[in-house]
């Protein structure tokens, strides 16, 4: 992990905005579309995806003139991209085991659920979109910098990776309980692999695939 010390009085302001916009930033541009849009259409999907966007260019400068500090410090660019990719795809079957089998086991289907059922009516191309941003930004948000920058702070290992594994899995309540708790499972493998490897973009492939493989149909 990168346990680097922060100095300057000014980098723990900046640590304290990023952890914000990590943790909260996409629950907030969620509710703020759906004040307007209660209903997932295309314009609400758009103006979502165009918000979390928004988060994450904020984080990436918070990370770069904020605190000056390299994307490795949140496990970009810490292996080979040839090991990403295995490790990736490893993890990718491990997940997909996990989940379908809490699918299987809860009989969860998503049909069920208005928030569900018009997402699943979205154009495959955006739908897609939406499944790369999700398998990236929130393994940036909740893994990578969430980890890196609690324990930057203080905190022991242990809630580093509970505190962003809460919110993330709470996060996905619009797709029922079962959601979460898929949400919770997985969360709970890639953070594992994470404090383990430091590899972000192995963790942003499996999780791209695993939503991919259980999206697209």
């Amino acid at each position: 992990m990168n346990n680097q010390p922060v100095g300057a009085s000014r980098i723990p302001k900046a640590t304290w905005l990023g952890l914000f916009v990590a943790l909260f930033g996409m629950l907030i541009a969620r509710q703020i579309t759906y004040y307007f849009w209660p209903t997932p259409t295309f314009t609400a999907a758009i103006w979502k995806e165009s918000l979390i966007w928004l988060c994450v260019i904020a984080l990436l400068v918070i990370i770069r003139r904020g605190e000056r500090l390299p994307l490795t410090s949140v496990g970009i660019g810490t292996c080979p991209w040839w090991k990403s990719i295995l490790w990736g795809l490893a993890m990718t079957i491990i997940c997909a085991l996990v989940g379908f089998g809490i699918v299987h086991a809860t009989h969860y289907g998503g049909a069920d659920n208005p928030t569900v059922a018009a997402f699943s009516k979205l154009p495959v191309w955006l739908l897609v979109f939406i499944i790369f941003r999700a398998g990236v930004v929130e393994e940036l948000f909740y893994r990578g910098y969430a980890i890196e920058r609690l324990e930057s702070l203080g905190l022991n290992r242990f809630w580093a990776v509970v505190i962003p594994l809460t919110i993330f899995s709470v996060g996905h309540w619009t797709g029922g309980w079962a959601n979460i708790l898929i949400a919770l499972a997985l969360g709970v493998i890639l953070s594992v692999f994470y404090v383990c490897r430091r590899d972000l973009v192995a963790n942003m492939i499996a999780h791209f695939l695993v939503d991919l493989i259980g999206n697209i149909h």
